[in-house]
């Protein structure tokens, strides 16, 4: 077999298992409703992929500087979901999409200016996410209508996290490992969430999915922050496992505080 051909067989391979995982969490958040839709919505069902293609091209240190450039990502990307909640209640989809997506672009292109340490990007996670969830809580509590999928839709899930895994472990070798942890943190899985739903149930409802996502999306912060530290001094397997913990069990903290504030209540 060629070089060539080896490169793309296995590189499709890669797409295909992203996608695999991406088209699970779909199918759950649509069976679960808002609040946990949210929390799968944030496990690192694109971005974990990537990272791990990533880790088998190159080494530890690349990992670990990847890291570093995707924690400050993630502020974007709850700025980019506080940008369409709030738009989404009154606009359309068009307006709403294109604005948020306009947004997190912008912040990227900053982010990708600087050489970010852990703390940096720590900073930047709890000012971020100290603004927008306060913001985002008169948002979460909508009435979800019946949802009807389409035919479309996990294609078109499964196409857009398989095309970014391809862009990631194509490129990583020349881009390097700052860019490369900025796309990987690329929110598939939110774009996909406003781009199906908006037109189908309105913008509010799916406004609410995003903001129950808030608490999840912090959590996945700290998992990148783990990864950066546990990559350094264990190596790759070691830090990407560890993240993966972190965000399961953040998850499942939140899940849990959620349904023993509806015992309380009830």
């Amino acid at each position: 077999m060629s070089p060539d051909l080896h490169f793309i067989l296995f590189l499709l391979l890669r797409m295909a298992i992203a996608a695999a995982f991406v088209v699970s969490a779909s199918v759950i958040t649509e069976r679960s409703g808002p609040a946990i839709g949210a929390l799968v919505a944030t496990l690192p069902v694109s971005a974990g992929p990537s990272y791990v293609f990533l880790a088998i091209d190159h080494d530890a240190a690349f990992i670990a500087q990847g890291a570093l450039s995707s924690l400050p990502i993630n502020a974007a990307t709850i700025v980019m979901g506080l940008t369409y909640v709030v738009l989404a209640q009154r606009h359309s989809m068009a307006v709403s999409c294109c604005s948020a997506f306009a947004v997190w672009i912008a912040i990227a292109s900053v982010i990708r200016l600087f050489d970010w340490t852990l703390a940096a990007g720590l900073a930047a996670n709890f000012i971020a996410f100290g603004i927008c969830i306060p913001l985002l809580s008169g948002y979460r509590h909508v009435k979800m209508p019946l949802v009807t999928r389409r035919w479309y839709d996990i294609p078109m899930r499964a196409a857009l996290v398989a095309t970014l895994v391809a862009i990631v472990v194509s490129t990583s070798s020349w881009v390097g490992a700052r860019i490369s942890g900025i796309i990987a943190l690329y929110p598939v899985v939110f774009s996909s969430i406003m781009l199906i739903l908006h037109p189908r149930i309105g913008g509010p409802p799916t406004a609410a999915v995003l903001a129950n996502s808030a608490w999840g999306l912090l959590g996945f912060g700290m998992a990148i922050a783990v990864m950066h530290v546990a990559v350094e001094r264990f190596g790759s397997p070691v830090g990407l496992f560890l993240a993966l913990a972190t965000c399961v069990m953040w998850n499942l903290t939140l899940w849990w505080n959620g349904r023993r504030a509806q015992r309380i209540e009830a």
